[in-house]
């Protein structure tokens, strides 16, 4: 992009009263975690498309997180997922991701893969499964002691497929009572993230079914429990940008998990299938960010933006690579918006004119910006073309078939 198309777009930009010097301050301050299970070989419930050089181990994972990170300079740290990572020593595992220029991130439990999970985790009505499900996330508390992690980020599969199945108040119970030895757990720096999924692997009812039940939870517990949006975990049309700025007003919103979907929780790459919701989710937070309440900002400030997407048929680290400039092409729009002009609007009682205001930022080609954004802070100009020019993904081949999420 040539230094002639960025002064175009300087002055077509300072024209609408928007300073691209902090429209770049605030793009450097934008990162987003990738998750480890991201890297290796994922499926549909149908079958597992196994990929040549997908990592085997935890850190393979993190050597090819690098590789995002180093043509993208989004993606500083990794989240883990236990026990898909499990190794017999996190602090190297942590030295390992420090030596790659990451840190880890977000520890996950997993409480949906063993048989005994079969009909709940944390709400089964066999109390020594509870009892073992409770003594892992206490486990993942540990290990995010032993990794430097903040966060504990938390997806249940608990539910029922049938009426009668289970008795929906006394699950309730069980997992508040989970949650609750969790919370007791966390070091005063960490957090846990409550995430929310409206349907599947459970189809009548899910314990924890939408962002209403985790901000209930969430408030209970106490300030270091807050909520974590997916973007795919809600049903068709919910307005998740409406979700967004409830929760921020709450002080509750701690997390993202971004993806994709067009049916249902798809786990497509970011942007590939609504990247206006995407952009009006980012709209609420930096409309968020001008607030003159402090407890506002602050909740804006401690946003993690978070990927996770299961790339089926898609080569691992190019979908990452796409994924993360996606989100960050949708968040450079968005420092386009004008508040000034959109309040004007609102107080004139101007539809239409708040509506164009908003929706002229997000038609605007920010490759110019991006571009320029990038060559000042020595990162590729094109990532992805920089990527694959290298010998890395040729170079990973030698891993052979094999590689797993888990």
């Amino acid at each position: 992009m040539s230094d002639r198309a960025y002064s175009l777009f300087e002055e077509q930009q300072r024209a609408r009263g928007i300073d691209l010097n902090q429209v770049k301050e605030q793009l450097k301050a934008f990162q987003i975690e990738t998750p480890s299970w991201g890297y290796g070989d994922s499926g549909t419930r149908f079958k597992v498309f196994q990929k040549t050089g997908v990592p085997r181990t935890p850190y393979e994972k993190l050597d090819d997180a690098a590789q995002v990170h180093r043509v993208t300079g989004l993606c500083p740290s990794v989240a883990i997922h236990i026990p898909w990572d499990k190794v017999d020593d996190y602090g190297k595992l942590r030295s390992h991701a420090e030596n790659q220029g990451l840190k880890i991130g977000a520890v996950n439990p997993n409480l949906f893969q063993e048989d005994d999970y079969m009909l709940g985790s944390v709400t089964n009505t066999d109390p020594a499964i509870r009892r073992k499900a409770t003594d892992h996330l206490i486990e993942c508390v540990d290990i995010a002691k032993e990794t430097g992690s903040r966060d504990i980020s938390l997806w249940f599969a608990d539910g029922t497929n049938y009426p009668g199945q289970g008795d929906i108040r006394k699950r309730k119970a069980w997992m508040h009572e989970a949650l609750s030895e969790l919370y007791k757990a966390l070091t005063p720096e960490m957090r846990m993230l409550i995430e929310y999924k409206f349907f599947e692997p459970a189809f009548y009812h899910t314990d924890l079914a939408d962002w209403g039940m985790a901000y209930n939870y969430a408030r209970k517990l106490g300030p270091q429990a807050q909520v974590l949006v997916d973007t795919g975990h809600h049903a068709p049309g919910t307005n998740v940008e409406h979700i967004v700025a409830y929760l921020i007003d709450e002080g509750k919103l701690g997390g993202f998990h971004f993806n994709a979907r067009k049916y249902a929780d798809d786990d497509l790459i970011v942007g590939t299938t609504n990247p206006y919701e995407l952009f009006l989710i980012f709209y609420q937070i930096l409309s968020a960010a001008r607030d003159e309440d402090v407890a506002i900002r602050s909740t804006v400030n401690n946003i993690a933006y978070m990927i996770d997407q299961s790339h089926n048929i898609e080569q691992k680290i190019p979908a990452m690579i796409r994924s993360v400039l996606n989100a960050q092409t949708q968040f450079a729009k968005a420092l386009l918006i004008n508040h000034e002009e959109i309040a004007e609007a609102q107080e004139k009682h101007d539809v239409l004119g708040a509506e164009d205001a908003v929706r002229r930022a997000f038609e605007f080609d920010v490759t110019p910006l991006l571009h320029a954004f990038r060559e000042e802070q020595g990162f590729p100009v094109d990532p992805m073309r920089v990527y694959l020019s290298s010998s890395y993904g040729q170079d990973i081949l030698a891993r052979g078939k094999g590689g797993a999420s888990w």
